[in-house]
């Protein structure tokens, strides 16, 4: 199955490249007033309520480059979730690990005091992954080597940049991973 064949994958896409589209004719994407305008984290703005921002940053990108590394992600590990797990449960792991991994960048931009910008898929993304790592465990045909070594790769990927937000990738998979093992838990009582 491939993202053409999985309708969520191919409109979740769609809306990624359609505002990164209205971000370019705004300024930019990498523009840092065009990112705010359309509602990247930036931990000021939560303080004031602007709560929003936690979903609306699932959405934004900073660059060509974030936006196509995303967007190819998505397309490799989403469709394969929305064929073992259906549309509905797809969505529901993808944005709930979105807002856990924004979530987690909240408290600790809080706690430590940053005002940084973030936004991407990435937290949803990772919040896929975990899912599969858990219909691994429950033997749904995913493979904990490629899982495991998708991780490895995208930790020390991950460690060499401090444009990353790691914070975002950990809540995100925790996030995914959480949610898939109560969704199963829950059909399992049925």
């Amino acid at each position: 199955m491939d993202f053409l064949t999985s309708k969520v994958t191919t409109i979740l896409i769609v809306i990624n490249i359609v505002i990164f589209l209205l971000e370019t004719k705004d300024g930019g994407s990498t523009n840092r007033d065009v990112a705010l305008k359309y509602g990247a984290q930036y931990q000021p703005y939560i303080r004031q309520g602007q709560y929003y921002r936690l979903f609306t940053a699932m959405f934004l990108h900073f660059g060509v480059y974030h936006l196509l590394l995303n967007m190819y992600a998505l397309s490799a590990i989403g469709p394969a979730v929305d064929y073992v797990c259906g549309p509905v449960i797809f969505l529901i792991v993808y944005l709930g690990a979105g807002l856990a991994g924004n979530v987690a960048t909240m408290i600790l931009d809080e706690k430590r005091g940053s005002n940084n910008l973030s936004a991407g898929a990435s937290g949803c993304i990772f919040g896929l992954l975990g899912a599969c790592f858990v219909l691994a465990v429950h033997g749904y045909g995913f493979s904990m080597r490629s899982i495991l070594t998708t991780l490895a790769i995208n930790l020390v990927y991950g460690l060499s940049s401090k444009r990353i937000n790691m914070m975002s990738h950990a809540g995100g998979f925790v996030g995914g991973a959480a949610i898939m093992a109560v969704i199963m838990a829950v059909l399992a009582m049925k």
